[in-house]
């Protein structure tokens, strides 16, 4: 199951999109994904600790390990966090590189509230910019950003070749592109683990902690729908990156990818 559906977005007919396991008009997605995130804005912290076990924590630190923003950012250094709402980049990133710019895209506002709250707790805001706006359609000029990441965020976007094709054109010529997210677990055995988990155990859990079921069930749903590493590598591919590479976390739960505008 998980391999197959894994690559199920790709099957998808002109004009329609998944949420989660439904069909529906590639134009109502937006709208259905803004509502969960309305919903589980407060929580997202718990929503990634219950979907992760916590180790949400650890693959967002091995992303910004494997960016290697510089620790003095003395000649400018910018990054642009899409989908990252709630700061959880940003501030690692602001965390690791003295003098670092970074820039948070996200199109929902409530989740852009908890993110500035936030910047504000850690004395960030300074550093760390919130804007409002389509991972599809990004408010920025060609060429601005050394980096753009996005964290458990693109499996959510309609269009991902749109949202792939505005972080090459936001790139700085040899900027990287990074992402995190949920993928298909490749270890034997672990698998029908990592189904029963997230099947019976996570939508329970929102339930039973959150008082949301059907959100938690849906974000499960949208996993099992996303390329897995090797389709979603031709994916950054097609869209004109260069030198495409993944690295597998806990088993290939979650993956990171990376790729280069040259």
């Amino acid at each position: 199951m998980t391999s197959s559906s894994a690559g199920a977005a790709a099957r998808q007919g002109e004009g329609r999109a998944w949420f989660g396991f439904r069909e529906v008009g590639l134009d109502e997605k937006q709208g259905m994904v803004d509502q969960v995130f309305h919903q589980v804005a407060g929580r997202y912290d718990l929503m990634n600790d219950l979907m992760s076990g916590g180790m949400h924590r650890l693959w967002k630190d091995a992303m910004v390990a494997w960016l290697g923003p510089p620790r003095r950012a003395v000649h400018g250094y910018s990054v642009l966090d899409v989908a990252g709402g709630t700061g959880d980049i940003a501030f690692r990133i602001a965390g690791r590189s003295e003098g670092a710019e970074v820039v948070v895209a996200d199109i929902n506002g409530e989740m852009l509230k908890v993110g500035r709250a936030r910047a504000m707790d850690r004395r960030l805001d300074d550093r760390v910019t919130f804007v409002e706006c389509n991972a599809e359609d990004l408010s920025f000029p060609d060429n601005h950003f050394d980096a753009v990441t996005i964290a458990f965020g693109i499996r959510n976007v309609p269009r991902i070749e749109r949202a792939l094709a505005e972080a090459r054109r936001v790139l700085k010529p040899g900027g990287r592109f990074l992402c995190l997210e949920f993928s298909a677990v490749d270890v034997a055995g672990l698998d029908k683990l990592y189904d029963l988990f997230s099947f019976r155990v996570i939508p329970a859990l929102g339930e039973m902690v959150a008082g949301d079921r059907e959100s938690y069930a849906y974000l499960v749903e949208s996993i099992r729908q996303f390329p897995n590493q090797a389709r979603f590598a031709a994916m950054i591919a097609d869209a004109g990156f260069a030198r495409v590479d993944y690295r597998n976390l806990s088993g290939g739960i979650a993956a990171i990818h990376s790729g280069w505008k040259l």
